[in-house]
């Protein structure tokens, strides 16, 4: 990339950019002096703004350019589809080349027998799915008061209608949901348990706590419990070891479906194409993903079904009345295909199982300065949590904004990372070097040393 070839746009972009609405954003601030970064150009682990200015992507996009930005392979490989097939449906009888190698790709790599796949285009459409599926699944076996969703505290499972309903209340103040079909579990936040609560006591009480619910609830009238392997944008708050198993045991035992939510944690960012059996030892009943199914470079997500669900909405006598116009888009499917092979031919899951320990041990470094109370995830899904007190975990009222301050501070030394409130959250792409690795760690520290002055200056702390 010329740099030297950028142009300061950024005046005529923020001019043209006060007709979009943004994601999850306070729009009133937006219209503050430098409230917005226009970001024009990317390649590698960097992206670039109309500046010119160079940042390290610890975003990955969002949660997302796993294979790292500016891959002309898999330009190449949606050109050439496009040329050849720009589009076509998976209506009815009609399929594609594309499409079809996908999902036998896909097949191939998910866990047991789940063998069947539903295309959309995000993440919350792929959790939509799931659960009208899990419905009709229901349904068709002739149990139709199997309705309720069990979700958990800190989930993130989407923002449509549905989807935004599975996820922690905190995302949708003020908004409707369709909330009356989901029960909340709490969270398995290992740093929050309850004072004195050895980890495995903990786990032995969100178990206990699980049943007694269902048990409230009645079994009868539970469809199914959704959870991510590692809470993404609830904190990336890790369950306690055995969690997960113990979980799907319970769900067996009670006819309750069990979908893991692996839109973050497939396709290599916790080292492998699925997390859900290779680091949580489950096989669940449906697999949903997206983000780095083509490493953000097109909008693709696929819902898995185990044999045993399509074998059921596949009987005779009756039609699968579920569909969206770019399901299988022959460019979606190209782009991922592309990006699974780079995932393979490079190894970066072998890349990630080899550096993201290191990744890990840098951020934990960080529990050397005052405010940081928590560091956590796996690999290269990490977070964290600032307090007021580590001895009290108290945690920084919101207003106070600590996750902003210290993104802030990092940005302007050359790193974006993601602001949680109290948190911050890191998910860089998966092919970061050891160099870029301590570089992340060097801007970090800066920066919390930097914010936790200005918190001392204004009396915060």
């Amino acid at each position: 990339m010329n740099i030297s070839q950028l142009n300061d746009r950024t005046d005529e972009i923020l001019q043209l950019d006060k007709h979009l609405v943004h994601s999850f954003a306070d729009l009133h601030a937006l219209t503050e002096p430098d409230a917005r970064t226009v970001i024009t150009q990317a390649e590698g682990a960097y992206v670039f703004d109309a500046r010119g200015e160079r940042y390290l992507d610890g975003m990955a996009g969002l949660w997302c350019v796993n294979i790292g930005h500016g891959r002309r392979e898999i330009s190449a490989a949606i050109a050439d589809q496009l040329n050849t097939l720009d589009y076509f449906s998976t209506f009815y009888n009609l399929t594609h080349p594309t499409a079809a190698s996908l999902a036998a790709k896909i097949a191939e790599l998910a866990p047991g027998n789940l063998n069947h796949v539903y295309f959309a285009n995000s993440g919350s459409v792929a959790n939509d799915t799931a659960i009208r599926i899990v419905h009709h699944y229901f349904n068709r076996l002739g149990k139709p008061g199997k309705r309720k969703i069990l979700s958990r505290m800190g989930a993130y499972h989407g923002s449509t209608h549905l989807a935004i309903a599975m996820t922690t209340p905190q995302y949708r103040e003020g908004w409707n949901s369709a909330d009356e079909l989901v029960h909340f579990l709490p969270s398995p936040d290992v740093y929050r348990r309850p004072e004195g609560m050895s980890k495995e006591q903990f786990c032995d009480h969100l178990i206990d706590d699980m049943r007694q619910q269902i048990e409230s609830i009645g079994a009868e009238n539970i469809a199914c419990f959704i959870a991510e392997p590692i809470m993404g944008a609830g904190g990336v708050i890790v369950a306690p070891d055995g969690y997960h198993a113990r979980v799907l045991s319970m769900c067996r035992e009670l006819e309750i479906l069990y979908i893991s939510d692996e839109v973050v944690t497939a396709f290599g960012r916790l080292g492998h194409m699925f997390a859900s059996e290779a680091c949580f030892g489950i096989v669940p009943d449906i697999i949903c993903t997206a983000k780095g199914l083509s490493s953000g470079y097109q909008p693709i997500s696929a819902t898995i079904l185990s044999d045993d669900i399509y074998d059921v909405i596949s009987e005779k006598g009756g039609k699968f009345l579920h569909g969206m116009t770019y399901s299988g888009h022959p460019a979606c499917c190209a782009a991922s295909l592309e990006n699974i092979r780079i995932i393979e031919d490079e190894m970066i899951c072998e890349r990630v199982r080899e550096l993201g320990p290191l990744f890990e041990s840098t951020l934990k470094k960080l529990l050397e300065h005052e405010i940081v109370g928590d560091v956590r995830g796996s690999h290269f899904m990490m977070a964290l949590e600032f307090v007021q007190s580590k001895a009290s975990k108290k945690p920084f009222h919101d207003d106070v904004g600590v996750g902003a301050r210290i993104s802030r501070h990092a940005q302007s030394k050359g790193l974006i990372v993601r602001p949680l409130g109290s948190m911050i959250v890191l998910s860089p792409p998966l092919i970061l070097t050891e160099q870029e690795i301590h570089d992340v760690g060097r801007i970090l520290s800066e920066s919390i040393v930097e914010t936790q002055q200005g918190l001392l200056s204004e009396n915060l702390m």
